[in-house]
């Protein structure tokens, strides 16, 4: 289980004055849940998620993770905790081949047959790319997509996608759903997945609103994701209204 305890986020702007990028957020992610994470670009969703996974620390509040406090916790420490984290512009590696990247991750030897089938999941030919390597001459789409597959081949207690669906063409989008859909029926572990997509936030078993930083709106998908739909029309909920006129759903 993940429980973020009042965590905020500061920064120093331009004018040497600080900005909060997260404000006194708090929540708790079950174990064996899929819970998208949505709101306006600039909210604060990838910040929060950096900060779930290590790479940034937050500047007041607690993170907890199966009961223990990791807030001082490295990137490395928190890997083998079980928290697996995808980045939204996946790093390249030169000299390192898509194989020995999947075996890395995995953690142990695996076949050429297992690495390839964690490819087939995620709509890529193992054939063409097992033994290419991880640099400039894959695409974004590309990147994600194997990055996906390093993820699935950790099968981590908790995994962390920051917009996976960037970069991504609409075939292999239709795809990445159905990837998330058998990840979360057939692994025992949680999901969490920052996007603007109605299919993953419909597919997702509770969305949270981040806007201005804030943790603005929490439920389950049947709860929530009307309300986004249609907050355009729906003046008193001022919350929702904010994130439509930020930029709204994609």
């Amino acid at each position: 289980m993940l429980e973020l305890r009042d965590v905020s986020f500061r920064v120093d702007d331009e004018k040497d004055k600080e900005k909060d990028i997260l404000e006194h957020v708090s929540f708790t992610l079950e174990d064996n849940k899929f819970v998208a994470i949505t709101g306006p670009n600039g909210g604060g969703k990838s910040t929060m998620a950096k900060i779930i996974a290590g790479i940034q620390k937050p500047t007041e509040g607690k993170i907890f993770f199966d009961g223990e406090d990791i807030t001082d916790w490295s990137v490395t420490d928190r890997a083998k905790a079980g928290i697996s984290y995808a980045f939204q512009q996946p790093v390249r590696f030169k000299g390192v081949t898509v194989f020995d990247l999947i075996n890395l991750a995995a953690g142990k030897e695996i076949s050429l047959s297992g690495a390839c089938q964690y490819l087939s999941e995620v709509g890529l030919c193992a054939k063409d790319y097992i033994n290419r390597e991880v640099n400039s001459s894959l695409s974004g789409g590309e990147m994600k997509r194997i990055e996906i597959a390093t993820v699935m081949a950790r099968n981590t207690k908790l995994s962390v996608f920051d917009e996976p669906e960037a970069g991504i063409d609409l075939w292999s989008f239709q795809n990445l759903i159905h990837v998330f859909e058998n990840l979360h029926k057939e692994k025992h572990g949680s999901i969490l997945i920052i996007s603007h997509q109605e299919r993953i936030l419909n597919t997702a078993d509770e969305i949270l609103v981040i806007a201005e930083g804030k943790l603005v709106k929490r439920g389950t998908r049947d709860e929530v994701l009307p309300g986004l739909l249609n907050a355009a029309d729906a003046p008193e909920d001022t919350a929702n209204c904010a994130i439509w006129q930020k930029g709204g759903l994609n």
